[in-house]
């Protein structure tokens, strides 16, 4: 049997995807002029004998604040082949953003809709903690996550713009 992917943030535990989509879709509703970005991205620390992989999930109203939650995931054994890591991140963001169905991101699309004329917007962004920069151990890696993220549907952002990864996520892997 499954066991159910639950969330958490600084005021809610143990929330379901359900709990977790009825935040978003009543943030979008409180203003369905702004301007919006959903942000699912992974980031993983390796401890003494786990690794910790965090994936958050941020809803911005840019300029305007965000609501956000993630979930915590413990594999019993240092991940320290960095592919390994890497994948297994991105295979996280993906199996959050499967719980993102055409039928619910319509539902936050048709919340904007109407004021798409009036400068609103909804953008649905994967994020990848690696980055191309030649000093970056993570670059052999970009164009292979990326493509797995474009193949979702979502549109892929690696560092500096990745933040649900490397500066969300980030904060709860320590």
């Amino acid at each position: 049997m499954l066991k159910p992917i639950l969330f958490q943030n600084s005021i809610e535990n143990q929330m379901t995807y359900s709990e977790v989509f009825s935040h978003i879709y009543s943030f979008l509703q409180s203003d369905p002029r702004g301007n919006y970005k959903l942000m699912l991205g992974t980031d993983s620390q390796v401890h003494e004998s786990s690794t910790l992989f965090i994936t958050g999930i941020v809803i911005q109203r840019i300029g305007k604040g965000a609501w956000a939650c993630f979930r915590k995931e413990t594999i019993p054994r240092c991940m320290t082949v960095l592919h390994e890591r890497i994948s297994y991140e991105t295979t996280l963001t993906e199996e959050v953003a499967s719980l993102f169905t055409n039928e619910h991101l319509d539902k936050l699309i048709n919340i904007i809709l109407p004021n798409i004329y009036k400068g609103a917007s909804f953008m649905v962004e994967g994020h990848i903690d690696i980055g191309s920069g030649e000093r970056n151990k993570t670059r052999t890696y970009v164009n292979e996550m990326m493509a797995r993220i474009e193949s979702l549907g979502f549109d892929p952002k690696i560092k500096p713009d990745s933040i649900a990864a490397s500066s969300y996520a980030n904060k709860y892997t320590k």
